[in-house]
């Protein structure tokens, strides 16, 4: 009996050059190809003044809120020294689910930057909102991000807006240069507790002068692969630095673990469609600790407040 096999239809896999070959809705072409080069890209002054300051409103309002929170839930991630009478907001969680505008947000102009850069259909990740204090503490130490949420391929990216000016003294997102085509780190130390960053030894090894700060006024945007190798520096300012940050991979990326904070917005498609195939890179990814329980934020980790 001879038996008949369906022909199975072609998928496009997200290359870079796949990707290049649609038009963009934001970007220049030299920008895009900037990013896949050197794996982030910064553009100064993209948002509107009148959507930053929408959102810049609906932010103050959750510091506001954030004062009368004695310990961390799962709206507020407040650091040590937290008061009503001086508010030390690490994070808000999710804003993309606690705010209306927020998701207005997300989906709107920064899906259509995501879509210049993964390709034509936009699957919607997390948001999160982190804040900078005039405090040592405030330090985002040298990680890579797909080790905490890995996926098929590393068509994931993250998109930061910058809601107030931001130089060299408010503690600016930097990345190394042309890292996300180098091997992934390590982020647990060595009794296997997850650290979510390099060890002091692997971080030593970083070449500084191969380092870009993203710096800019508020309505800037910092774009960053998940694979790219980054930190921030503290804030050296009074003044708090806020930066909202939305993740996005292309559709045909699908995650290996449960999602440490989904959303009712999680794996949304927010361009283009949903895709029947999957496209998987050979490079390996390191595994996090299991979060299906929840997660708490990349400061607690780094401050060794979670332990897995």
């Amino acid at each position: 009996m001879q038996l008949k096999f369906k022909k199975l239809e072609k998928s496009l896999n997200m290359t870079p050059e796949e990707i290049l070959s649609f038009p963009p809705k934001i970007l220049t072409q030299e920008q895009r190809e900037h990013y896949f080069e050197f794996g982030f890209l910064g553009i100064k002054d993209l948002v509107p003044f009148d959507t930053l300051k929408l959102i810049k409103k609906v932010t103050s309002e959750f510091v506001e809120k954030s004062r009368e929170v004695t310990e961390s839930n799962n709206v507020f991630d407040i650091g040590p020294g937290h008061s009503y009478e001086n508010p030390v907001l690490r994070r808000l969680k999710s804003p993309d689910e606690n705010h209306e505008e927020y998701w207005n947000f997300s989906k709107g102009l920064m899906a259509d930057v995501a879509s210049d850069l993964v390709g034509p259909n936009v699957t919607f990740h997390h948001s999160k909102l982190n804040f900078k204090w005039y405090d040592e503490s405030d330090t985002v130490k040298w990680h890579q991000d797909i080790q905490f949420f890995p996926h098929t391929n590393y068509n994931v990216l993250t998109i930061g807006c910058y809601l107030e000016d931001t130089d060299m003294d408010n503690g600016p997102l930097a990345v190394l240069k042309g890292s996300h085509k180098n091997d992934l780190y390590d982020q647990y130390d060595k009794n296997g507790n997850w650290t979510g960053m390099l060890s002091d030894e692997d971080a030593d090894t970083v070449d500084m002068s191969m380092v870009d700060y993203l710096t800019g006024n508020a309505g800037s945007i910092t774009i960053h692969n998940a694979r790219a190798l980054h930190f921030s520096p503290s804030s050296k300012s009074k003044n708090p630095r806020p930066l909202l940050l939305n993740c996005y991979t292309s559709a045909d990326a699908k995650a290996y673990t449960p999602h440490p904070q989904p959303t009712v917005n999680t794996y949304k498609i927010v361009r283009g469609e949903q895709v029947k195939w999957a496209h998987h890179d050979p490079r390996p990814c390191q595994m996090p600790p299991d979060w299906s329980g929840g997660y708490t934020s990349i400061y607690a980790a780094q401050a060794g407040e979670d332990k897995a």
